[in-house]
């Protein structure tokens, strides 16, 4: 019994049915937000939202069976069983938000595909870099904030009156959206010179310290698809040598067997 459960858990045409349901259960929340669709097939939603918690309940239990305490050691089975035990929460009065987490089941995908999950450890890999450079950039746009504060506040306190609304203005500007004529062109009317602050932000926030970022997420991509060539080089390398050990245990058995045959002769 235990075996059966074991091969029917770590079965890829069962890992791809879950798939599937997660993917079905995401469009189907996504017909669940027009009002139309919601009211003409609420019984429906209702119907298979029941079945969906169902499969997932039973899934996480059989792996439960299978794996025991390991189970709760592995922090991908930890997640997918976080998300299931929210969808299990009833939203009644009181509990209305564990009905909009139910989306939170889409997350799943990424511990039942492989891809997904090497990206996402990647990034939990890269966190202390982006830590080092998140402070460096909040840095950077405290200094600024205070500056363009104190430059262009009090001509233009819609976007620089206060430390809170330089700051968002920045982050605008550093994400490029209309940052010139809709924000900088208008301060040059009134201060010509202002592109001498804006200019160097823009060069600093948008080019250098976000793209270092996305650097440090791509090199450790690359360090671990080296990792797992150097695994795949040391199985080959280590099945090569066990079939060289084979063919000279063959090599010995015929020599063996000769002998054998000529004495016999």
């Amino acid at each position: 019994m235990y075996h059966r459960i074991k091969n029917l858990v770590d079965n890829q045409k069962f890992q791809n049915f879950i798939m599937g349901i997660i993917i079905l259960n995401g469009i189907t929340m996504g017909f669940e937000t027009s009002r139309e669709f919601a009211s003409t097939y609420h019984t429906s939603f209702e119907l298979f939202n029941m079945f969906v918690i169902t499969i997932f309940t039973i899934e996480i239990a059989l792996r439960i069976y299978v794996y025991r305490a390991s189970f709760f050691k592995d922090p991908w089975s930890l997640f997918d069983f976080t998300i299931v035990a929210i969808s299990l929460v009833p939203a009644s009065a009181g509990f209305e938000i564990f009905r909009v987490l139910r989306v939170l089941r889409l997350f799943r995908l990424i511990t039942v595909v492989p891809q997904m999950r090497k990206i996402i450890a990647a990034l939990l890999s890269v966190i202390p870099g982006i830590a080092s450079i998140a402070g460096l950039l909040t840095l950077f746009f405290y200094i600024f904030a205070i500056m363009s504060t104190q430059l262009f506040g009090e001509k233009f306190p819609q976007w620089f009156g206060t430390l809170g609304e330089s700051f968002y203005t920045l982050f605008q500007i550093m994400t490029l959206e209309s940052w010139s004529m809709g924000i900088v062109r208008p301060v040059m009317e009134v201060y010509p010179l202002a592109w001498i602050f804006f200019v160097p932000f823009i060069f600093m926030a948008t080019f250098i310290i976000v793209n270092l970022i996305i650097a440090i997420v791509v090199d450790a991509m690359n360090e671990m698809n080296a990792g797992e060539e150097e695994h795949i080089i040391e199985e080959f390398h280590s099945s090569e040598d066990a079939a060289k050990l084979e063919i000279q245990k063959l090599r010995e058995d015929i020599k063996e067997l000769k002998a054998l045959i000529i004495s016999r002769a």
